[in-house]
């Protein structure tokens, strides 16, 4: 029975020795064919030809209750996981009845490949004479578009150009709600991005020693996971040693990693449109007293919110638990940022494990769990892994070998 009960995690305080670690023979198998299943079977597993169908049928019924007639679809993620369409530009248009895709000639063949439940029409500049054709056509009077993602510019446009015609009906991101608990095939790929991103910061362990600069060990990183797979870089890497190991997002530069360093490393990959995300910290030889103690103290929050992990819980409720155990040691004012967040098609979507955040946690959500400690002037550490709700906790999807010492 999968479950937070159940997981297995390495001893947080082994020594992560080099000369264990060769770069083609003691990697994470990708195809651990096994582990997928395991994970996928409390899930329902529909034949990849009726998902996004299915997730049509689900978006109606949403448009439906916001007395949206018909809604266009713009942001990449929402049009990818609707349609399956993966090109870079194109607008869903969905109705009642009908599903049209707008894409110009460069993406047409890919369209009628990768989205068969949509009717798809090509345009030529500029898109509003196309969209007053398919307005007229199906008797349009109000058309919903995504609110945080169309620009005002653009809105503006479609006022002037075709406001004699339908109305413009701002809507929240009605299929964000449907993407955060994930189906079978999108586990997969997630799963297939996460051992990539593993792999690849095994490969990359022997780098991390005095004399290598942080951007010099990104790259390296990052051609790590390109190498193994991964279609693109989930986000910018981020890699910060020393005192720089206290911004949280701290791009990586030109400095040198030197001996007592902590390096806070966090990456992933992405595999067939989907993301993982994983933060490892380490020192650079032997750890301080303070480091082990900084460590410990956030390795013991992060276990304290994978135990707190479990349907039904609202994600407000996980965050406080690693929360508590941090601001009891004093540290709460230097962890700012959320326990974690959904990761999906994007690296940050809902739920968002935070405070105000309500979320009630279900079966098939993926979330981040990283709490941190930053300490300016001194370093930080943050311990990020990625997660599955399952009906009785959740599961650990990073294998990534963990520890704060390498030797």
């Amino acid at each position: 029975m999968l479950g937070i009960k159940n997981c297995h995690h390495r001893n947080h305080n082994q020594t992560i020795c080099l000369k264990e670690h060769h770069l083609k023979d003691n990697l994470p198998s990708r195809s651990d064919q096994s582990k997928v299943n395991s994970i996928i079977k409390e899930f329902t597993v529909p034949e990849l030809k009726d998902v996004h169908k299915n997730r049509l049928d689900r978006f109606r019924q949403r448009m439906e209750e916001a007395g949206a007639e018909a809604v266009i679809i713009l942001k990449p993620e929402n049009r990818a996981y609707l349609s399956g369409f993966e090109g870079s530009a194109g607008m869903l248009l969905i109705t009642k009845n009908q599903a049209l895709l707008l894409v110009d000639f460069r993406y047409l063949e890919q369209a009628k490949n990768q989205a068969p439940h949509f009717e798809i029409i090509q345009y030529r500049q500029p898109l509003s004479e196309t969209l007053r054709r398919v307005f007229q056509e199906l008797n349009l009077e109000m058309v919903g578009f995504e609110q945080d993602y169309v620009t005002w510019e653009q809105y503006e446009i479609w006022t002037t150009r075709l406001g004699d015609l339908v109305e413009f009906i701002p809507l929240p991101d009605l299929t964000q709600k449907l993407r955060m608990v994930k189906g079978a095939e999108e586990l997969k790929a997630i799963m297939e991005a996460v051992a990539i991103a593993d792999s690849a910061f095994l490969d990359i362990l022997p780098l991390i020693r005095p004399g290598f600069q942080e951007r010099e060990l990104a790259v390296e990183l990052e051609y790590a996971m390109r190498r193994r797979g991964a279609q693109a870089m989930a986000f910018e890497t981020i890699v910060a040693s020393g005192p720089r190991s206290s911004l949280p997002h701290g791009a990586p530069t030109e400095r040198v990693l030197q001996a007592g360093d902590l390096v806070i490393i966090d990456f992933g990959a992405k595999c067939q449109g989907y993301c993982s995300d994983c933060t490892r910290t380490v020192s650079i030889g032997p750890p301080t007293p303070k480091q082990r103690e900084i460590y410990d103290l956030v390795q013991r929050a992060q276990d304290a919110a994978l135990k707190a992990i479990s349907p039904g819980v609202p994600a407000s409720r996980v965050d406080a638990v690693a929360r508590q155990i941090i601001n009891e040691q004093g540290y709460g004012e230097t962890f700012g940022h959320s326990l974690g967040h959904g990761v999906g098609r994007v690296v940050h979507e809902e739920p968002t494990l935070i405070n105000r955040d309500q979320t009630i946690l279900q079966p098939g959500m993926v979330v981040t769990v990283e709490p941190g400690v930053y300490l300016p002037g001194w370093g930080g550490v943050r311990i990020e892994d990625l997660v599955v709700v399952t009906t009785s906790g959740c599961e650990v999807l990073t294998h990534c070998i963990k520890g704060l010492s390498i030797t």
